[in-house]
């Protein structure tokens, strides 16, 4: 709040005697005063500049020191003190005394037998004079002209059980000639005992649905605790399924891996072994040739025998060579591992989704529905069946997951081939 605030926001003049209230506005004594005085009978009170609420009426704060010095000096300049505010006129949600001329006051009595409304000042003949002694005032109410027969502009004093309605004494005559009549009153009375079991049953149904609520809630919380460690431990347990199938992707690649080494080696142990005989062949070929084209006779024929002997003394292995060897049988055995995984999975799926959701959470008890439906209810009524006439709806059990499967059985079973 600025410090230099010279007028009252309640009267718009100077601000006189100025005081302060905790929200830090700050008002003349008396118009603040006169604002709190008619809020205490509703115990809430208002900041009328920012509307900050108190529960408890605050003890306004005087504003000392040079400012209050100041206002002082210069009081023979300021204009008169300006009248005190008055919160007694009508708003437009008061009722308005019927007798004030001009700007109406607040009323605080109607008067059923005047069919008119008073303010504190023009209700005082019905308390001070005889002639109105027997005139029934109440709190004010509004729309007086309710309480007047339309056809005979009289009071409306009786109630007519016959045709369930207000009447006033003319309509006895003849409108009403013969009906089963009472007093306002008596059946107002006879209502009142009514109205008391129709309450105490309402009271009782609002118990019984916060009970309902209660344990709503609580099931609420149990089934969220529920979804939460039911996923968590899935994860869990779909981890270490993916875990076990990576071990299994490792086995299974080592076991290509040393196959294929082994056979590698092998292969290259073999295939150093001929190119060592076959070396040693060629060696012997060039021999032979080098041999038949000597002239030395007697060398000729001590070399051929040793040739001879030793070709025909040794027997080379043969290698042979399996045409069909591949690692097909590992593919096609992971293969069908996948395909096994697929459907078993499936099947467990549709298991556990018909478990749960043959389990319901919460019904709808409607044995003790009344026989009248009401609007809200009509139109819960033809959502739910526009919900149910919808061709796109969720597999609930065997036979739809069935369907759902063949229906999306190529996604699904790209999306469990991913995963695995």
């Amino acid at each position: 709040m600025s410090s230099e605030q010279d007028s009252c926001y309640l009267c718009k003049e100077y601000l006189r005697d100025p005081v302060s209230i905790p929200c830090g506005h700050i008002f003349c004594s008396i118009c603040l005063k006169t604002y709190w005085d008619h809020a205490d009978h509703t115990g809430s009170y208002l900041c009328p500049q920012c509307r900050v609420t108190y529960n408890k009426r605050p003890t306004p704060r005087r504003m000392g020191g040079s400012r209050q010095s100041t206002i002082q000096r210069n009081s023979d300049s300021f204009p008169p003190p300006p009248p005190s505010p008055d919160y007694n006129y009508a708003g437009p949600q008061d009722v308005g005394c019927d007798i004030c001329v001009g700007k109406k006051q607040k009323a605080i009595k109607s008067c059923l037998m005047c069919l008119a409304s008073y303010c504190e000042k023009h209700l005082k003949p019905h308390y001070e004079s005889a002639t109105f002694k027997r005139h029934k005032l109440v709190d004010e109410i509004g729309h007086l002209d309710r309480q007047i027969c339309p056809q005979h502009q009289k009071g409306l004093e009786l109630f007519c059980r016959t045709d369930q309605m207000c009447i006033c004494v003319l309509c006895t005559v003849k409108e009403h000639k013969g009906h089963d009549m009472v007093s306002a009153e008596q059946e107002r009375s006879d209502e009142q005992q009514r109205l008391g079991a129709t309450q105490a049953e309402i009271q009782e149904k609002i118990h019984d649905r916060l009970k309902q609520m209660e344990q709503l809630k609580q099931a609420v919380d149990s089934l969220k605790n529920s979804a939460h460690r039911a996923l968590q431990e899935c994860e869990k347990m779909f981890g270490d399924m993916l875990r076990s199938i990576e071990r299994m992707q490792q086995e299974m690649a080592k076991l290509i891996t040393s196959n294929k080494r082994a056979a590698l080696n092998n292969a290259e142990g073999h295939m150093e072994r001929l190119n060592n005989e076959i070396a040693d062949l060629k060696r012997r070929d060039n021999e032979i040739t080098q041999l038949s084209r000597t002239e030395d006779h007697i060398h000729f024929i001590q070399s051929y025998h040793m040739l001879i002997a030793q070709t025909e003394a040794e027997e080379l292995p043969t290698v042979t060579v399996n045409p069909y060897f591949s690692f097909d049988p590992v593919t096609k055995t992971v293969s069908e591992m996948k395909q096994h995984l697929n459907e078993f999975s499936n099947e467990e799926l549709v298991k556990t989704a018909k478990t749960v959701n043959k389990m319901p959470f919460c019904e709808l008890d409607e044995s003790k529905k009344r026989r009248s439906v009401k609007s809200d209810e009509v139109v819960m009524y033809k959502s739910v069946q526009s919900i149910s006439a919808s061709p796109v709806h969720e597999p609930r059990y065997r036979d739809d997951f069935l369907r759902y499967n063949r229906s999306g059985r190529t996604g699904r079973t790209h999306r469990v081939s991913h995963a695995l």
